[in-house]
């Protein structure tokens, strides 16, 4: 093996191990992304979800009073 075929095939590794880097960069910030989104849609629900639970206490405490009606 000689220096030239040694710097290539450390080029050639460089090159693969780059590659590897620059794809597993983008797979992380694709997954940063969606874990973004999926925050935004936890938050949204947790929203719905206190309303909906508010909303039902008070028809609940106007049941109990008599003020509800069908």
């Amino acid at each position: 093996v000689n220096d030239e075929q040694a710097s290539d095939w450390v080029k050639r590794k460089y090159q693969k191990a780059l590659e590897m880097w620059r794809e597993e960069k983008q797979k992380r910030q694709q997954l940063e992304t969606e874990n973004e989104k999926l925050k935004k849609e936890l938050n949204t629900e947790k929203s719905d979800r206190e309303y909906d639970k508010a909303v039902h206490k008070q028809e609940i405490e106007d049941l109990m009073k008599g003020k509800f009606k069908k």
